[in-house]
């Protein structure tokens, strides 16, 4: 195969006679930026020495390649002033490994130069929130210098190579997962100078020794994997049309959600626990856009299986099968899921064999996916302890009595603890020893930071991204609304007995899935100020994609609408060989089905009802005494009740809500007259 740069003629094939002029797609705004910047250096290098609160257009989207978004405090918004602009951080920690002296270098950085707080991210890093633009160089040059980095963490690049955190010493797959979600990383680590000499002016920080495996991988051109590039042989100076997102995980554990990424391995061995090879997964994504059909969620696909001697050749051929043939004009329609989607496996397979070289071989069997938090006290298998603390949404935070920044800090320092960050928004603290035990809890428990056996399952098993105020892209709220959204939801179970109930539940300000609610059994996407979609029907260890149930759901309207799914869930669940999940109970049963039994539900208990009552006038009213309540009824003619029970099967919504709304209606219509 001919090496040619981003091969646009093979994707965008045209004819051509004498009397015709070739027209070209036009490259989309941002491929034109980052071919100019001169491999990630301008206009970032230049507009970071002008005395100035924020970056261009420009230098924001070079900028994300540093590891950094440009971000608007919108809490903080004055009419007829500047925006509030700050500086959102992420670190490029593969597996999330965090070593001691980095995390105590993030959490001084988060007091001196952020809000005071750290947040774990679903891809296990951490991020700071509100540095200055005149704070930024600082923060970065300190990350580097202690052992951390940022390069990577964002931009139309392989982002943070995601691997299972339980650092278990007795089990080999695992220590094979973290080494080659390292060395992938560092196969794929922008190779220009740019980062250091902007952030440390040229100063190289003093690094592990790279894998010679790796960087011999890097410069073999295999069948044009590798551009005539001297500063990016793998990228170009265009990087890749979007992001790109790994894992490296064992059979069995979808601690990583696989499924979700662009590019998955999973770690085969033999008997002797000794490496053979891969398994390989591509073309998953979540990001879609509202109102935009051609964009959707997508589970990656089985590939195949490579051995463990090719398998650098292959993560670059799949790179630069991405790189070459996807999307450089529609950027909603870049990411490789569609490239997959577009093509089909086999031609993604046969373009992915052509750069690697050879066929690749059937995939090896694999045990079923389960999902694991890996919270609380656990044997490493080497005589050592680690412990998977739960942290709400990522936010490790002071508040009152809930100290679990200075809690982290002080075990930290005293007993030089390495961190793992969860793709949970969690963290683990590994190689403990069992001498520790007692005062690491001492710790905890003085700083009020509960056990995963004193946490609501549907607390501990919830997601959500940051949302508003700092995102940009937020629509509605998100990590602030959750702990509400969750108190409500269990409210509701044990309101209709299920109150040892709990599943999967992820929320986004937006549709770009940054919290994965696709892949949850309940997923809030949001949609309008203080309005969601609600997605059900993904599986509790996120191996099947969730579908719309409700395009706009008002946060008022969160009980009557869920209240009857739940009771449908009570009454037809199976409950053998094991209880069905409510993700699985949906997916079963089917929307159809829902949202029949949601328009026909009538709640035995609420604030209004709309009943078929056997009536001759236009409508009764009565109130109905209820210990500690008053029960309001509203009669209506037979005729009435059937069509509004049709209308609000058509609808897909409760038949209280739809009477509601238009009772509302009515009387807002002439209350304005």
């Amino acid at each position: 195969m001919e090496n040619n740069c981003f091969m646009q003629a093979l994707v965008y094939p045209m004819t051509q006679s004498p009397t015709q002029t070739i027209s070209v797609p036009k490259l989309s705004k941002v491929e034109g930026i980052k071919e100019r910047s001169n491999y990630l250096r301008e206009p970032v290098a230049t507009e970071l020495l002008e005395d100035t609160t924020h970056f261009s257009e420009d230098a924001v989207q070079i900028l994300k390649f540093h590891g950094s978004y440009q971000q608007d405090n919108r809490d903080n918004r004055v009419k007829g002033q500047e925006k509030d602009y700050q500086f959102m951080l992420r670190t490029r920690s593969p597996g999330g490994y965090i070593p001691p002296q980095l995390y105590l270098a993030l959490d001084k950085l988060a007091a001196e130069y952020g809000n005071h707080t750290l947040r774990a991210t679903t891809r296990q890093g951490f991020q700071l929130h509100g540095i200055l633009k005149q704070n930024l160089k600082s923060a970065i040059a300190s990350i580097v210098r202690n052992m951390g980095s940022t390069l990577g963490a964002c931009g139309d690049l392989n982002r943070n190579v995601m691997a299972p955190p339980a650092p278990f010493k007795n089990r080999p797959e695992y220590e094979y997962a973290w080494e080659y979600a390292n060395n992938v990383a560092d196969l794929l680590t922008p190779q220009t100078g740019a980062y250091y000499e902007i952030w440390l002016d040229g100063e190289k920080a003093i690094t592990g020794e790279e894998n010679p495996e790796v960087k011999a991988a890097r410069q073999r051109n295999g069948n044009g994997t590798i551009i005539n590039d001297k500063q990016e042989p793998i990228y170009g100076d265009r990087y890749m049309p979007r992001k790109f997102k790994c894992s490296v995980t064992v059979p069995g554990d979808n601690s990583v959600d696989l499924f979700s990424q662009d590019l998955s391995l999973v770690v085969i061995t033999d008997a002797r626990g000794e490496l053979l090879g891969f398994n390989v997964f591509a073309g998953g994504g979540l990001g879609r856009t509202h109102n935009q059909e051609e964009t959707f969620p997508r589970l990656a696909d089985e590939i195949g299986y490579v051995e463990k001697a090719d398998v650098y050749d292959l993560v670059k051929a799949i790179v630069a099968t991405q790189r070459d043939y996807g999307d450089r004009f529609n950027r909603r329609h870049a990411r490789m899921k569609y490239l997959l989607e577009d093509w089909g496996v086999d031609k993604f397979r046969t373009t992915v064999e052509g750069y690697f070289g050879k066929k690749l071989q059937p995939l090896k069997p694999l045990p079923e996916w389960k999902y694991e938090d890996f919270l609380g006290w656990q044997e490493q298998g080497d005589g050592k302890l680690f412990l998977g603390i739960s942290i709400e949404n990522g936010r490790i935070k002071d508040d009152g009595s809930f100290q679990l920044k200075t809690a982290l800090r002080e075990i930290v320092e005293r007993f030089n603890l390495t961190m793992r960050l969860t793709p949970h928004q969690n963290l683990i603290f590994c190689d403990i020893q069992p001498e520790q035990r007692q005062e690491i809890q001492n710790i905890l428990t003085r700083c009020g930071i509960k056990m995963e056996t004193e946490i609501d399952p549907l607390l501990r098993y919830s997601m959500a991204c940051p949302a508003l105020p700092t995102c940009g892209l937020a629509i509605t709220e998100s990590e602030r609304a959750m702990p509400g959204i969750l108190e409500r939801i269990r409210a509701l179970l044990v309101k209709v007995g299920l109150e040892n109930s709990h599943f999967i539940v992820r929320m986004t300000g937006c549709p770009n899935g940054c919290a994965r609610p696709y892949l949850a059994e309940i997923g809030f996407v949001g949609k309008a100020p203080n309005s969601y979609q609600l997605w059900l029907g993904a599986d509790p260890h996120q191996t099947r994609l969730a579908e719309v149930y409700t395009e706009k759901l008002a946060h008022q309207d969160l009980e009557t609408t869920l209240e009857p799914l739940f009771v449908y869930f009570k009454q037809e669940r199976k409950l053998q060989p094991e209880p069905e999940s409510f993700g699985d109970f949906c997916h079963r049963v089917g929307f159809e089905a829902l949202r029949q039994f949601a328009a026909s539900y009538e709640p035995e208990l609420g604030e209004a009802e709309v009943t078929n009552g056997q009536v001759t006038k236009d409508a009764t009213i009565e109130s109905i005494a209820v210990p500690g309540k008053v029960r309001r009824r509203i009669s209506v003619r037979d005729d009435v009740y059937q069509r509004l029970k049709e209308a609000a099967f058509r609808e897909g919504k409760p038949l209280i809500q739809l009477a509601t709304e238009a009772i509302e209606a009515y009387l807002k219509a002439n209350s304005d007259a």
